[in-house]
């Protein structure tokens, strides 16, 4: 019976190591990836700002109803502490 020979182990070579993505794209679909991802980046803050704004806009229509349906004792009490300097 004939033995089997192990087959040499190959060195990487330094070129394969440092082969990243990049490299192995062409430039025109590298250059499409960045754009979609710099329009999905301002995509999220345009998303984020406007929910931003509603937050803040709920907000003040909440306080602006707390302010209209006071009582008059929670008038009475406010005008109190202020109205002392007349």
């Amino acid at each position: 019976m004939a033995k089997k020979r192990k087959q040499p182990v190959r060195p990487v070579k330094k070129e394969d190591a440092t082969l990243t993505l990049s490299d192995s794209l062409g430039d025109d679909i590298l250059e499409k990836l960045k754009a979609a991802k710099k329009e999905l980046s301002d995509l999220e803050k345009s998303e984020a700002e406007a929910v931003e704004k509603e937050r803040v806009k709920q907000i003040r229509k909440e306080s602006e109803e707390r302010e209209k349906n006071k009582s008059f004792e929670e008038l009475l009490n406010e005008y109190e502490g202020t109205g002392d300097k007349y």
